[in-house]
Protein backbone atom coordinates (compact mmCIF):
# COMPACT_ATOMS: atom_id res chain seq x y z
CA UNK A 1 0.00 0.00 0.00
CA UNK A 2 1.17 3.16 -1.13
CA UNK A 3 0.04 5.48 1.96
CA UNK A 4 2.51 8.26 1.91
CA UNK A 5 1.01 8.63 -1.59
CA UNK A 6 -2.71 9.18 -0.69
CA UNK A 7 -1.70 11.63 2.22
CA UNK A 8 0.26 13.80 -0.90
CA UNK A 9 -2.51 13.25 -3.05
CA UNK A 10 -4.59 14.62 -0.14
CA UNK A 11 -2.47 17.94 0.49
CA UNK A 12 -2.07 18.68 -3.46
CA UNK A 13 -5.21 18.34 -4.34
CA UNK A 14 -6.47 20.21 -2.24
CA UNK A 15 -3.94 23.17 -2.65
CA UNK A 16 -5.34 22.54 -6.06
CA UNK A 17 -8.89 23.31 -5.50
CA UNK A 18 -8.56 20.10 -7.78
CA UNK A 19 -12.32 18.08 -6.86
CA UNK A 20 -11.71 15.38 -9.59
CA UNK A 21 -8.37 14.42 -8.30
CA UNK A 22 -9.26 14.77 -4.27
CA UNK A 23 -12.18 12.21 -5.20
CA UNK A 24 -9.67 10.16 -6.93
CA UNK A 25 -8.56 8.53 -3.49
CA UNK A 26 -11.66 7.88 -1.92
CA UNK A 27 -13.65 4.72 -2.71
CA UNK A 28 -16.92 5.35 -4.16
CA UNK A 29 -18.78 3.94 -0.92
CA UNK A 30 -16.25 6.23 1.56
CA UNK A 31 -17.79 6.91 4.77
CA UNK A 32 -16.92 10.26 6.37
CA UNK A 33 -17.27 11.54 9.63
CA UNK A 34 -16.11 15.61 9.46
CA UNK A 35 -16.49 18.64 11.77
CA UNK A 36 -18.29 20.89 9.39
CA UNK A 37 -21.72 21.04 9.09
CA UNK A 38 -23.27 16.98 8.93
CA UNK A 39 -22.83 14.23 10.99
CA UNK A 40 -21.21 12.20 8.37
CA UNK A 41 -21.28 12.01 4.64
CA UNK A 42 -22.23 8.71 3.02
CA UNK A 43 -20.51 7.75 -0.64
CA UNK A 44 -18.53 9.99 -2.92
CA UNK A 45 -21.53 11.40 -4.38
CA UNK A 46 -22.42 13.13 -0.87
CA UNK A 47 -18.60 14.05 -0.28
CA UNK A 48 -18.30 15.27 -3.59
CA UNK A 49 -20.73 18.02 -3.23
CA UNK A 50 -19.38 19.06 0.28
CA UNK A 51 -15.50 18.85 -1.55
CA UNK A 52 -17.12 21.29 -4.42
CA UNK A 53 -18.92 23.74 -2.39
CA UNK A 54 -15.61 23.71 -0.25
CA UNK A 55 -13.44 24.41 -3.51
CA UNK A 56 -15.74 26.80 -4.89
CA UNK A 57 -15.68 28.81 -2.04
CA UNK A 58 -11.91 29.23 -1.71
CA UNK A 59 -11.83 29.92 -5.21
CA UNK A 60 -13.90 32.92 -4.55
CA UNK A 61 -12.52 34.18 -1.72
CA UNK A 62 -9.30 34.15 -3.42
CA UNK A 63 -7.56 31.55 -1.21
CA UNK A 64 -5.45 28.64 -1.53
CA UNK A 65 -4.77 26.39 1.52
CA UNK A 66 -1.75 24.64 2.27
CA UNK A 67 -2.32 21.02 4.05
CA UNK A 68 0.67 19.64 6.61
CA UNK A 69 0.27 16.78 8.41
CA UNK A 70 1.89 16.31 11.93
CA UNK A 71 1.96 13.64 14.35
CA UNK A 72 1.50 10.88 11.39
CA UNK A 73 1.25 7.58 12.68
CA UNK A 74 0.29 4.44 10.08
CA UNK A 75 -0.36 0.57 11.14
CA UNK A 76 -0.85 -0.83 7.86
CA UNK A 77 -0.92 -5.02 6.50
CA UNK A 78 -1.14 -6.15 3.20
CA UNK A 79 -4.94 -4.62 2.95
CA UNK A 80 -5.74 -1.70 4.96
CA UNK A 81 -4.10 0.77 6.89
CA UNK A 82 -5.01 3.08 9.47
CA UNK A 83 -3.59 5.95 9.76
CA UNK A 84 -3.66 9.26 12.58
CA UNK A 85 -2.73 12.33 12.53
CA UNK A 86 -2.91 16.18 12.98
CA UNK A 87 -4.19 17.63 10.07
CA UNK A 88 -3.27 21.98 9.72
CA UNK A 89 -4.90 23.66 7.18
CA UNK A 90 -3.70 27.16 6.13
CA UNK A 91 -5.59 30.00 4.07
CA UNK A 92 -3.15 32.10 2.23
CA UNK A 93 -4.64 34.95 -0.10
CA UNK A 94 -3.70 33.60 -3.70
CA UNK A 95 -2.05 36.92 -5.30
CA UNK A 96 -0.22 37.76 -2.23
CA UNK A 97 0.71 35.16 -0.76
CA UNK A 98 -0.32 36.38 2.78
CA UNK A 99 -1.65 33.99 5.80
CA UNK A 100 -4.91 34.52 6.36
CA UNK A 101 -5.40 32.07 9.45
CA UNK A 102 -4.84 28.46 9.57
CA UNK A 103 -6.86 25.57 11.88
CA UNK A 104 -5.89 22.26 12.97
CA UNK A 105 -8.04 19.20 13.30
CA UNK A 106 -7.09 15.64 14.19
CA UNK A 107 -7.60 13.57 11.58
CA UNK A 108 -7.86 9.16 11.11
CA UNK A 109 -8.07 7.73 7.79
CA UNK A 110 -8.64 4.06 6.98
CA UNK A 111 -7.75 3.12 3.36
CA UNK A 112 -7.68 -0.40 1.85
CA UNK A 113 -6.64 -1.95 -1.42
CA UNK A 114 -9.22 -1.83 -3.93
CA UNK A 115 -8.07 -3.00 -7.32
CA UNK A 116 -4.23 -2.88 -6.42
CA UNK A 117 -5.04 0.75 -5.28
CA UNK A 118 -5.20 2.65 -1.97
CA UNK A 119 -8.44 4.40 -1.63
CA UNK A 120 -9.79 5.96 1.84
CA UNK A 121 -12.92 4.29 2.61
CA UNK A 122 -13.37 6.19 6.48
CA UNK A 123 -12.58 9.54 7.32
CA UNK A 124 -12.96 11.14 11.13
CA UNK A 125 -11.66 14.83 11.42
CA UNK A 126 -12.68 16.13 14.75
CA UNK A 127 -11.64 18.90 17.24
CA UNK A 128 -11.61 18.86 21.27
CA UNK A 129 -14.63 20.83 22.55
CA UNK A 130 -14.44 22.54 25.40
CA UNK A 131 -16.51 21.91 28.55
CA UNK A 132 -17.41 25.32 29.63
CA UNK A 133 -19.51 26.54 26.52
CA UNK A 134 -19.73 23.22 23.90
CA UNK A 135 -17.34 25.06 21.20
CA UNK A 136 -14.67 23.76 19.00
CA UNK A 137 -11.55 24.32 20.77
CA UNK A 138 -9.25 25.66 17.93
CA UNK A 139 -6.35 26.98 19.03
CA UNK A 140 -4.73 24.16 20.49
CA UNK A 141 -1.97 23.44 18.00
Amino acid sequence: MNVQHILDEYKNAIHERDVERFLSIYDPGVHIYDCWGNWECQGIAAWQENVTEWFIGLKADGEILNVDFQDVVIEETTNLAFVRCAVTFAAHNESSGEKLRQLTNRFTFCMKNVEDTCLIVHEHSSLPISMEDGKGMFGLR
